[in-house]
């Protein structure tokens, strides 16, 4: 009785295990909803829609972007908590992610509980003041912050995302205290500075339409070199600060989605970075393609949940446990 018992649950098993495997193959019958984790109008949101596009025609299926801004960027990544472990809904993953249970009591892990599928890219990112701010040069900025402590107000994209954490452990380096306002979104947070309503904004470079209009100066940036587009802003490391930040971001699938369909959207996704039209619309925000396949972007996952945690603990953000 026993005997026929296991034939019987092994059989079930292996047709099951075959379902799966043909409904992979088939992968995907339906749109595929990404979610995002910031505003319409902004740098993520207009390059994902272009990737989007891409992958969707190679794909077979329309891939439809859904924005979820707030909470720092990690609201897509909660989302594939409670999504079916299909491919079917899929989410980018921003850096803040890997922060979250050292500032947020959550019940799932960021390393364990999403199937990461690849990298697509990282952001340049820098400090913007107005085009008619007095602080013309970033040592009139450390220099009026010093004066003025707890004084000098920036904007960035939410708390505890890249800017503002950023920003922060300037801050810190330098001896200063600044005022953060934080915005779900470049789109928002453009607005606001150039209502005169801050003084400064750390941003990705969401902010080079306006700079390019004469409506902001750049005080710094900070990638590993000086970015083509600002030649003239100077990066942290040349302003003795020894910090560089891209914060690549990629796409991630719910915990469970099966082998086959992660590989069928990675290879989608990764044909779809490889196009032009992509290229074209990173280049705008001096961004571009930062390719890790599955395993590399797990990998990532995993060293960069340590090295978050150093950071937030560095700046004495983490949680109370």
């Amino acid at each position: 009785m026993q005997r026929r018992h296991i034939i019987q649950w092994g059989a079930a098993a292996m047709a099951a295990a075959a379902l799966g495997s043909a409904s992979a193959q088939s992968f995907p019958v339906k749109p595929i909803k990404l979610v995002i984790a910031f505003p319409a109008g902004g740098p993520t949101d207009i390059t994902m829609r272009v990737l989007a596009e891409n992958a969707g025609r190679i794909l077979g299926q329309p891939v439809i972007v859904e924005n979820k801004p707030g909470a720092g960027g990690t609201l897509p990544a909660q989302a594939l908590q409670g999504a079916a472990a299909d491919g079917y809904t899929i989410a980018q993953i921003p850096l803040g992610v890997f922060r979250m249970p050292y500032t947020t009591k959550i019940n799932w892990d960021p390393v364990k509980d999403i199937s990461y599928v690849l990298n697509v890219t990282g952001y340049a990112f820098g400090i913007v003041v107005p085009a008619d701010s007095p602080l013309k040069t970033w040592t009139h900025f450390v220099a009026w912050a010093k004066a003025n402590p707890g004084k000098l107000s920036y904007g960035s994209t939410g708390t505890m995302t890249s800017p503002h954490l950023t920003t922060e452990l300037i801050a810190q380096k330098l001896g200063i205290e600044l005022l953060h306002v934080p915005y779900k979104g470049s789109a928002d947070l453009m607005q606001s500075i150039l209502g005169g309503n801050i003084m400064a904004a750390a941003d990705s470079t969401g902010f080079a339409p306006q700079v390019e209009a004469g409506k902001l100066r750049v005080l710094n940036t900070w990638g590993a070199e000086r970015l083509a587009k600002f030649p003239d802003a100077p990066t942290l490391k040349e302003l003795g600060l020894d910090i560089v930040q891209n914060s690549p971001f990629g796409i991630g699938a719910p915990k469970g989605t099966p082998a086959p369909v992660v590989k069928r959207l990675h290879d989608a996704f990764k044909q779809a970075m490889e196009q032009e039209s992509y290229r074209t619309a990173l280049a705008r925000y001096d961004m571009v393609p930062i390719y890790m396949g599955t395993a590399a972007y797990q990998k990532f996952a995993q060293d960069t949940f340590a090295r978050e945690k150093a950071l937030v603990e560095k700046l004495g953000l983490a949680k109370v446990q």
